[in-house]
């Protein structure tokens, strides 16, 4: 007799118990559908109407314990609308389907290191020269990362705490290059100095003059974005209120390794390049691959911005900062060409 169309109900105990047998087998024991339909001698489409039933009969239930996922599509459409190589965007809910709270931003930014980890992973080749900022994105990064094929791995900017021998920038790449049995290259010396004259002297030193000179052979780069505010900015708070006036009324607008940049993506030249040990905006824009690791927080701008300047090749993001950036049109075309621009010049290298 040729079995319903429809969803197996299950008004009797025996209905019950024959969807959680099946179940059983499916779910636990692994077996196919075939093996179980054989045991039972019921067709294998029953026993795929039965395992649909156990799970909308609550029979069955499939809890995800991870509170992110990959979306492919989000990704994809960042990847065409910004002319990226790589588009990365995790969607962070809660239990209920939300978007994650601004409680739970520590945890977001490790679920968006650890897609950070993966990508890298996969791009990463033997001999490439590594580099890593100091954010917090790349600290998860080093901290989910389990497979890196050998290569050096270089800090791009000096340290922002006062422990210099194990500031977690250090760590991470320690960490990191520890994973894949290649060197690491940290800074051991202070971000930001008091002056010119300081920063030139600790150039100079050895250990740091042997690291910065790594920073020409970078050919793989991660960095984290920051909003043009405090706490957000790893500069704003060093500079006085007449210098922070000046760059707001140049339109500073994302920070990133310590550069400041406008809303249209232009690095705008400040006197703590002078004062700053780390990586030059130059440098960055020779790296042949440069990813960011970014989560929205108050908005969109700093990301835009970033995405504006052409520094960048890959993107990791969370869905909400995705679609924030999708919404907005750009009738002239300004980032995709300034991003087709740059890897144009890359291809060419």
């Amino acid at each position: 007799m040729a079995e319903p169309a429809d969803m197996v109900a299950l008004p009797a105990p025996v209905d019950t118990l024959l969807a959680a047998a099946v179940a059983r087998r499916f779910y636990l024991e692994q077996l196919s559908k075939v093996e179980i339909a054989k045991e039972f001698g019921i067709s294998r489409f029953k026993v795929a109407r039965l395992l649909d039933a156990a799970v909308a009969h609550d029979i069955v239930r499939i809890d995800i314990t991870v509170p992110a996922e990959i979306d492919v599509r989000l990704g994809r459409e960042m990847t065409e609308r910004f002319g990226l190589r790589h588009g990365i965007v995790v969607n962070l809910t809660r239990g209920d389907g939300g978007t994650a709270s601004p409680a739970d931003q520590l945890r977001s930014g490790r679920w968006l290191g650890t897609a950070a980890a993966r990508l890298i992973s996969e791009i990463t080749e033997e001999g490439d020269v590594l580099g890593l900022d100091g954010s917090h994105a790349v600290d998860a990064l080093s901290e989910a990362v389990t497979r890196l094929p050998l290569c050096d791995v270089v800090q791009l900017t000096g340290v922002r705490g006062r422990d210099l021998a194990h500031d977690a920038a250090i760590t991470a790449v320690r960490r990191t290059a520890a994973v894949g049995g290649g060197r690491a290259f940290p800074l051991h010396t202070p971000f930001l100095l008091p002056d010119a004259a300081t920063a030139a002297v600790l150039r100079s030193q050895p250990d740091t003059a042997e690291t910065l000179g790594r920073f020409g052979l970078l050919t793989k780069a991660v960095v984290g974005i920051g909003a043009w505010d405090a706490p957000h900015s790893t500069v704003y708070d060093a500079l006085s209120e007449r210098e922070r006036e000046t760059l707001r009324e140049a339109g500073a607008c994302a920070e990133v390794a310590g550069h400041v940049l406008d809303a249209a993506g232009r690095v705008i030249p400040t006197e703590l390049n002078a004062r700053t040990i780390a990586v030059s905006a130059a440098e960055l824009r020779g790296v042949a691959e440069l990813i960011a690791v970014t989560a929205g927080g108050r908005g969109t701008g700093a990301v835009r911005a970033v995405l504006r300047s052409g520094l960048l090749t890959g993107v990791v993001t969370d869905a909400a900062t995705a679609r924030g950036l999708l919404r907005d049109d750009e009738p002239d075309g300004m980032t995709r060409t300034a991003l087709s621009s740059r890897c144009t010049e890359r291809g060419q290298r």
